[in-house]
């Protein structure tokens, strides 16, 4: 696979018309070059929003002083507060047709952003809204991206190429950290150089989706280009339909079982009292345990069904949260928790995506997916307040045990949600 392999994606190649096509040569097929293409510009970004996350917890936290509270408020704007611009770059990539370039523009926000921090200072309002801007760019984005991969990929094998790009996301996440560290190691405590080299690197980024990516402007097998324009009513229609509308309530219930990333590698640095430089590394071995299980965990998907995967971890995020409460401690309870966490990650980020992918119509498809990740993103930034807010009354041990707790209520309502077969058209792929 090569990135100038992106012009004609396999799925859109009939059976007849390729070589050697066949059950096994399926099978051995990995994905398209376009979800290549999309995996490296997200490999390049995440180098660029890694480096900033490694250090945001530590400059806000130690080095501005913020509460429990205040940073919870900060983790949950940086995830959630731009949600609902999620469902609008949606339905605007769905309207026109154009998700390359909605996806684009969502880039090059977040590249801006990085910018922005340098001239916000110390000023905590303008730090929010430098971190709202950055999160408007990965709202727009996240959708048109996802779409942009089923429609690039056969329903059967979307497991496969969610977790292929998701693990070409996390050698971003994985290389990001790194690269904070060694800008640290090289100029000091200067946040500033970490923040102008995470803006070239976004900026790559940009370059590479302008150059490699492809986009068919519609999908044959659904619409042609005489179709009318997708319109408000028919959009958000999906959520009349009941297979869609359990999808977004049992994403919106998962997000706020998750208290984001921050808080789990303070607790840690508290419970170890680890080096400041040595922070930054923390988010390196969850990308590493990410990195190494999500393809096999995509793939695993595909055979098994998706739903049980996606219980599977969140069952590992619980797990995460007693450890953290837990009396395990030193290196042991490093390396556990940063393997349960990235395998969370893993087993749900690109999941969650390719189990929704076939219950969506193509003509509605990206809206869908941000009618989802919209879901998730505010009840994200419920969970982040109200983690800060316990944090801050009872303290980090009774609070992690709480969040413990709230994983294991939102898995029982998920699967009563979505675990009855007929409730959700999901499918195994034979092999």
């Amino acid at each position: 696979m090569y990135l100038s392999t992106v012009s004609r994606p396999v799925a859109d190649q009939p059976d007849s018309d390729r070589p050697g096509s066949g059950p096994r040569r399926r099978r051995l097929a990995l994905v398209s070059g376009n979800v290549v293409a999309l995996g490296t510009v997200s490999l390049i970004t995440d180098v660029s929003a890694e480096m900033v996350a490694a250090v945001l917890p530590l400059y806000l936290v130690l080095g501005l002083q913020l509460s429990p509270v205040a940073f919870g408020v900060l983790d949950g704007v940086h995830t959630g507060a731009t949600a609902l611009l999620r469902v609008v770059g949606g339905f605007a990539a769905d309207r026109f047709r154009r998700r390359k370039l909605i996806a684009g523009i969502g880039y090059t926000l977040s590249a801006v952003a990085k910018l922005g921090l340098l001239l916000a200072g110390r000023s905590i309002p303008a730090i929010g809204a430098v971190i709202a801007v950055d999160r408007l760019g990965k709202g727009v984005r996240s959708a048109p991206r996802d779409a942009l991969i089923t429609l690039s990929t056969p329903p059967e094998a979307l497991g496969r190429a969610f977790g292929v790009h998701r693990a070409m996301d996390s050698v971003g996440a994985f290389l990001g950290p790194l690269a904070a560290f060694a800008v640290l190691l090289v100029v000091g405590q200067s946040y500033d150089a970490v923040f102008v080299t995470s803006f070239c690197v976004a900026a790559l980024a940009v370059v590479v989706l302008v150059l490699f990516v492809r986009e068919r402007p519609t999908d044959a097998a659904t619409k042609s280009p005489d179709d009318p324009a997708v319109s408000v009513r028919e959009a958000f229609g999906l959520l009349r339909g009941g297979p869609a509308r359990r999808l977004v309530l049992a994403a919106a219930l998962l997000g706020l079982a998750t208290i984001g990333d921050g808080f789990v590698y303070l607790l840690l640095q508290r419970r170890e009292d680890l080096g400041l430089r040595w922070f930054p590394l923390l988010a390196v071995g969850t990308s590493l345990a990410y990195l190494l299980l999500a393809a096999p965990l995509g793939v695993l998907a595909d055979r098994v069904g998706r739903l049980p995967v996606v219980l599977g971890g969140y069952t590992a995020l619980g797990a995460t949260y007693l450890l953290l409460a837990g009396p395990v401690d030193g290196w042991p309870l490093i390396a556990l928790t940063l393997l349960l966490y990235g395998g969370f990650y893993a087993a749900t980020d690109g999941v969650l995506i390719a189990l929704a992918g076939p219950v969506l119509p193509a003509r509605l498809r990206t809206t869908g997916i941000a009618l989802v990740q919209t879901g998730q993103a505010l009840a994200y930034l419920v969970s982040s307040v109200l983690f800060g807010l316990a944090w801050q009354a009872w303290g980090p041990q009774v609070a992690i045990r709480t969040a413990a707790v709230a994983v294991a209520g939102v898995l029982v309502l998920t699967l009563l949600l979505l675990g009855v077969p007929s409730r959700l058209r999901t499918r195994r792929v034979s092999r």
